[in-house]
């Protein structure tokens, strides 16, 4: 008798530190610390017309300016979020990333631009997001001397910052 009250004790402690491990694992997954930055590649933006179109704009918009082409009545602006990104407590977490498709009545691409989320304090004044150009394949656009179109505060000569701090209050995006 007394043997087996022994192996069920040692059984019974054996469950409990089972347990006790399995939940510990479950506590470390849902504590993964949220990534600090997000740093966009020539594929990031690829197949953006599959992510969710959140908002179509025809006409002209104000707030553009003559920051974007196309920038009439004519134009068409699809704007996709990635997975279909919503504000978390009224930011975009790292990792948001945006593309807008500005077409004009032939179906014309006048302009692709997109936007990431990255964090880790750059670009603070505009929310630690990055701007870009984009090819229509979705890479990112490169200048005459093979540059990436793409930038923080002095991009395009600060003007990203410039029109997007109109929109501070949503993150500083127009379309959601």
């Amino acid at each position: 008798m007394k043997n087996s009250t022994t192996l069920f004790m040692l059984c019974m402690i054996l469950a409990g530190a089972m347990v006790i491990q399995a939940c510990k694992d479950d506590d470390e997954e849902t504590n993964t610390p949220a990534p600090q930055e997000f740093v966009a590649n020539s594929t990031t933006f690829q197949d953006f017309e599959n992510w969710s179109l959140d908002a179509v704009n025809v006409g002209p918009s104000p707030s553009l300016g003559s920051g974007h082409a196309g920038n009439d009545s004519t134009v068409t602006r699809n704007v996709y979020f990635n997975n279909g990104q919503d504000r978390v407590n009224g930011t975009y977490p790292i990792g948001t990333i945006i593309a807008k498709r500005s077409t004009n009545p032939a179906g014309t691409v006048d302009e692709i631009v997109g936007m990431a989320k990255r964090g880790n304090g750059f670009n603070t004044a505009a929310g630690n997001w990055e701007w870009f150009m984009l090819n229509v394949n979705g890479t990112i656009a490169v200048d005459s001397t093979g540059t990436e179109l793409r930038g923080g505060a002095n991009f395009m000569g600060g003007s990203c910052n410039g029109c997007h701090a109109s929109a501070s209050a949503n993150d500083f995006t127009f379309s959601k």
